[in-house]
């Protein structure tokens, strides 16, 4: 439709002033010429139109159509300013410039400021998305160099005869290749997570024997890093993918062995509310605060302690707020002003209509 959304309100209200005018006009000749004569049959008026009386009409109409076009112009301002903010943002981020975002008028109709916060929130979510995509894609880059510079060393050395075949090389060899197939299946849990297609085979079950399950077949590790359990693992059903939760509870018992050792680690499992909750905490070195917020980001170390150097891929607690949110639940870190670092797991409340 052509013109745009100012001039077409403008000549709405003119138009609307318009009709106004006519109907009074005749609405006023219908009234003088035919129904007063028959309301006041022995009345009696000047029936001539002098120029006083075109003067006049013709006074109100020019106040009503400026009246009128001055209010279209304010109502159509009022409109049109947050849209073409909203729409030099999206021209902005259409070019790649992911940092823009529409200003919100200081007086406007709530709609219009619900239109701009809404954009703005998006437009926040495509910068950090974006940001998230060139830090993962580096990261990737970093994480599989590493191992894949290592393996074809090692299968170059064999080559040229610089190393001797052995069992024991081997099984460093089978070792790398083990890590970046985990590093790969981290990947496409995380995809197929964020794309909603990952696949869940429920069932009821206990989370408190899962939390024991996974900590049996990492009771040696932890032992070894200096870790003392303290258990309180109170029954809590769940109807959920046994593999997957007990992938995301050993994440957890493996990030407390790498970046907590020698410290006690508490596990706990019960009911809250609507929820089922599996907790780990221990009182190892901690996170700050601004760090917490960016503890479940891919491939975050906070700082050097907590590099490559350790092992792992920097994709376990990522993985672990994928599993829950897959669930309909949540991985949070709980807010405490102890030492440590405490995360909580939390599913829904299996109920009596969940089957296997």
């Amino acid at each position: 439709m052509g013109g745009n959304l100012n001039s077409r309100i403008i000549r709405a209200m003119i138009m609307l002033t318009l009709m106004a005018f006519v109907v009074v006009y005749f609405g006023l000749l219908t009234y003088f010429f035919f129904i007063y004569d028959w309301l006041y049959p022995d009345a009696t008026y000047d029936e001539s139109w002098r120029l006083g009386d075109t003067v006049t009409l013709g006074l109100l109409l020019g106040i009503g159509i400026l009246t009128a076009s001055l209010v279209g112009w304010r109502l159509a301002r009022q409109i049109v300013e947050p849209l073409k903010s909203v729409a030099g943002a999206a021209r902005k981020i259409a070019k790649g410039d992911f940092s823009a975002r529409a200003s919100i008028a200081v007086r406007g109709f709530g709609e219009a400021g619900d239109l701009v916060v809404d954009f703005n929130q998006m437009a926040e979510r495509l910068q950090r998305a974006q940001s998230e995509l060139k830090y993962s894609n580096s990261a990737i880059a970093h994480e599989l160099r590493t191992p894949l510079t290592i393996l074809r060393g090692r299968l170059q050395g064999l080559l040229d005869g610089a190393f001797t075949p052995s069992p024991e090389l081997y099984g460093r060899l089978i070792t790398h290749v083990d890590d970046l197939s985990a590093i790969v299946e981290e990947l496409r849990t995380l995809a197929l997570n964020n794309a909603g297609q990952l696949e869940l085979d429920c069932t009821r079950l206990d989370l408190a024997v899962e939390t024991e399950g996974a900590l049996i077949s990492l009771e040696d590790q932890l032992a070894s890093a200096g870790i003392t359990v303290v258990r309180q693992l109170d029954s809590a059903p769940a109807f959920a993918d046994r593999a997957r939760l007990r992938q995301a509870v050993v994440a957890i018992l493996d990030n407390c062995r790498r970046y907590a050792p020698k410290a006690q680690v508490r596990l706990e499992t019960g009911v809250a509310d609507q929820h089922v909750f599996f907790r780990c905490s221990d009182n190892g070195p901690g996170l700050s605060e601004e760090n917490r917020a960016r503890a479940f980001e891919r491939f975050w170390r906070a700082d050097d302690s907590r590099g490559r150097s350790l092992g792992g891929s920097g994709l376990g607690l990522s993985i672990v707020k994928a599993i829950a949110e897959a669930h309909g639940g949540d991985a949070i870190i709980l807010p405490s002003d102890r030492p440590g670092l405490a995360i909580e797991i939390r599913l829904p409340l299996a109920s009596a209509t969940d089957t296997d």
